[in-house]
């Protein structure tokens, strides 16, 4: 062994290992969410004293388990998974089985094994159509479901009503190693429908895998709910630039030192909207304004999506933070550059409480960029 193959082996065992890490969390994640699901609807259907909870069964769920990620929401997406793959019985039940046979006595592995045995009761959006039965191609292996997929890509796809629609996107995915956003973004884009409308649709998919962005490890894990799942800091969410990080660890120690009301709630709050999550960059509420005062901060030039971004962020305060008592959100958007007329086409018509700033960096002296010059080598 030399020094060159020692650093292939390394390097090797890394990577192997890590995809290997992220591939064993996302299994126990998916298995967890469907089981959930399962007892959910298992509950619903034939829960002794379900018609106490009826409606307000998810809420009050939520309320009585009280564990950060364990949601009305997810408890919606877990539901939701089980009644569109129920097949996933069989390879969760071996893989639940396999994993804690040794640690959790068969009082717990038997009722799992049990459950979703009545699969006629579940929703029909369940049932392949006849197009899909007469094409068993289309129809892919629970195991592969399993073990290919990962769960945000699952939950997904899941949101899809057609099953032939579904099957597409399980197929491409599974064949491109999609991450979630690859996914999200090709359904978005109507993949799906072009294919259908395209006259050679192996070029098409040909072309779309060339150009897709592939699975990695970080996928798997640093996404909001692997980081619920693992119990582990949203901090870990926010990916920023250098740049940035000072920018906003500077403006932060300024917008505190100004006083006069100024009292710091957030830095990267994070805000769920339907499906998706946004951050805002920092947060404070003024005490004399009795107002949320939302500062976003970009590095480059102003641009018109960003105040329409802005806007979203104080309408998302109005209706879901803003307390009876307060005033209406104000927000500043700050950026290295604005157009005083792209700002006024741009803000015209949004929230009044939207104001754009410039903002400067601090450049380095005459003397440190001297220093600079002398001390590199060309």
């Amino acid at each position: 062994m030399n020094f060159e193959t020692l650093v292939e082996h390394i390097s090797t065992i890394q990577c192997t290992l890590q995809a290997q890490a992220a591939h064993a969390v996302n299994l126990a994640l998916t298995s967890r969410n469907w089981l959930m699901g399962c007892y959910i609807v298992e509950f619903e259907q034939n829960g002794e004293d379900r018609a106490a909870y009826g409606e307000q069964l998810l809420k009050k769920l939520e309320k009585r388990l009280n564990i950060k990620g364990l949601n009305e929401r997810r408890f919606r997406e877990f539901r939701r998974l089980y009644l569109i793959y129920p097949q996933l019985k069989q390879p969760i039940t071996q893989y639940i089985t396999s994993q804690i046979q040794n640690s959790l006595s068969t009082e717990f592995i038997e009722p799992i094994r049990q459950l979703s045995s009545a699969e006629s009761i579940i929703n029909i959006r369940r049932t392949p159509s006849a197009e899909l039965t007469n094409n068993p191609k289309w129809i892919i292996p629970a195991d592969k479901l399993f073990n290919k997929l990962t769960y945000s890509n699952l939950i997904l796809i899941a949101t899809i009503d057609n099953p032939i629609k579904r099957a597409f996107y399980e197929m491409e995915t599974i064949r491109g190693c999609w991450s979630y956003k690859e996914l999200e973004r090709q359904i978005t884009s109507l993949y799906y429908e072009r294919s259908g409308l395209s006259q050679n649709k192996e070029a098409l998919s040909a072309l779309v895998q060339q150009q897709a962005i592939l699975l990695q490890p970080k996928d798997v894990i640093n996404t909001p709910v692997t980081l619920e799942f693992l119990g582990l800091n949203e901090r870990a969410l926010v990916t920023e630039n250098d740049l940035e990080q000072s920018i906003l660890d500077n403006l932060q120690r300024f917008l505190l030192e100004m006083g006069h009301g100024f009292c710091f709630e957030a830095r990267q709050k994070r805000i769920l909207i339907d499906e998706d999550y946004f951050f805002t960059d920092l947060v404070f509420y003024h005490r004399i304004l009795k107002c949320h005062v939302i500062v976003e901060l970009k590095i480059d030039k102003f641009r018109h999506e960003y105040a329409s971004q802005l806007n979203m962020y104080l309408n998302y305060f109005k209706a879901e933070i803003m307390q009876p008592d307060d005033n209406p959100p104000i927000g500043i958007l700050l950026c290295t550059e604005k157009g005083d007329t792209l700002v006024k086409y741009a803000t015209a018509g949004l929230d009044p409480n939207i104001f754009v700033q410039k903002y400067m960096i601090e450049l380095p002296s005459e003397e440190e960029i001297k220093k600079f010059i002398s001390s590199s080598n060309y």
